[in-house]
């Protein structure tokens, strides 16, 4: 097969008629707003622990690339390291990588897209290690940020052409890698970094030194057994990994004892909802269903507190079920604050720049990440001893 010929059609097809998932879920929130919310919020601190700078993910749907690894920044200040800024875009791309030879290796049964999970994260730093953001930041020359909006077709049509050959060779996973060398340049084998010299591998083990098998995914669902691993069904799970199933109120319960203990959690979760407001930073559930909300109400949705809704295993199984619930976007969930009525909210960082009233934050209500949350990444000895216990680990 021609596969300069294959690349260069892909791109006259899909270049410009390309959109992501991604840059249509921000679009879409930006409705999601009120010009006076920030005014009627009186947010105290109860918990913010240590987090790197706010980052910005550009024209890609690698959030799940860049809340993992700022998670990963965290577990270093936790260990009392001193953090460093990891390359999101190399993980990125390793993981392309892996995602391509499962797409070839299931006869192109299964998705593609920039799309993936947190624990990612900790497959590709266990598989090819870790640089420095500025060993490898992924960008062309002059440009400052992401943008695959030509190289993720590309690479999709090399893939699909792969999967419908009647036998596949061994070459193309080459045109595949030089695909992306092309718009994201090609990985050091070597760099230096505070005056030393380092691989991916060494650099991940002697500077990062984060184990990842000390890590696991948690989620809920009323489907499979409880305190048992299942493998969650959703597109973007491509490795088929496992999450250990709990309860719906263990969810913030997880999410609390960790903050106590000093542990950030990274979260996977549907931002998609008319209650999650980028700009003024706030997500909740309302009392009232939203298409039964008069004018008024609509406009002073994000305007101070408001009453919630609470939501039932049975409400979130139904919501997963019916795509109400879909897994849109990782965040990183770094404290939590009370509101002035009380009312407690995570601190969430995104990677969406700082342009909302929070440059970068959120404050997301536990109702709402118990009935939003697809799952959650933490460390095990972030967990109570009860609950390893009850999970066997």
């Amino acid at each position: 097969m021609n596969w300069s010929k294959s690349i260069l059609f892909a791109a006259a097809l899909f270049a410009t008629t390309q959109t992501f998932a991604q840059d249509n879920l921000i679009n879409a929130l930006k409705g999601n707003a009120s010009d006076n919310s920030k005014a009627g919020f009186k947010f105290t601190e109860v918990i913010n622990l240590g987090n790197t700078s706010i980052k910005d993910q550009g024209s890609s749907g690698t959030c799940w690339s860049y809340s993992g690894n700022s998670f990963l920044e965290s577990e270093m200040i936790r260990m009392g390291k001193e953090p460093v800024n990891i390359s999101q875009i190399y993980t990125a791309r390793n993981t392309y990588i892996e995602k391509a030879k499962n797409f070839v290796r299931l006869h192109g049964q299964q998705a593609q897209g920039d799309g993936g999970q947190l624990h990612d994260v900790l497959t590709i730093f266990r598989k090819y290690g870790a640089v420095p953001y500025e060993a490898y930041t992924g960008l062309p020359e002059g440009q400052t940020r992401n943008n695959f909006g030509e190289m993720s077709p590309i690479l999709q049509s090399i893939t699909e052409s792969v999967a419908k050959s009647k036998k596949p060779g061994a070459n193309w996973i080459n045109s595949f890698t030089a695909a992306m060398d092309s718009y994201l340049g090609k990985v050091p084998e070597s760099f230096q970094y505070k005056g030393k010299t380092y691989t991916p591998r060494t650099f991940a083990d002697q500077v990062v030194g984060i184990n990842p098998d000390d890590y696991v995914g948690i989620s809920s669902f009323e489907e499979h057994a409880l305190y048992k691993p299942f493998v969650l069904l959703i597109p973007d799970n491509w490795s088929f990994e496992s999450f250990y199933n709990v309860k719906i109120n263990d969810l913030t319960d997880i999410i609390d004892q960790a903050l106590e203990k000093g542990f950030t959690v990274a979260w996977a979760t549907d931002v998609s909802e008319k209650s999650f407001s980028w700009k003024n930073g706030v997500a909740y559930v309302p009392e009232k269903p939203i298409e039964q909300m008069s004018k008024e109400e609509l406009d002073n949705m994000f305007n101070g507190p408001k009453p919630e809704a609470k939501i039932t295993p049975a409400q979130r199984q139904e919501a997963f079920d019916n795509y109400t619930t879909t897994d849109d976007h990782g965040m990183h969930i770094v404290g939590l604050v009370k509101d002035q009525n009380g009312k407690e909210y995570y601190i969430v960082k995104n990677s969406w720049g700082t342009t909302n009233d929070y440059k970068g934050y959120m404050y997301a209500t536990k109702e709402f990440v118990r009935y939003k949350t697809i799952s959650l990444l933490l460390h095990k000895k972030a967990l109570t001893k009860e609950m390893q216990k009850q999970l066997a680990i």
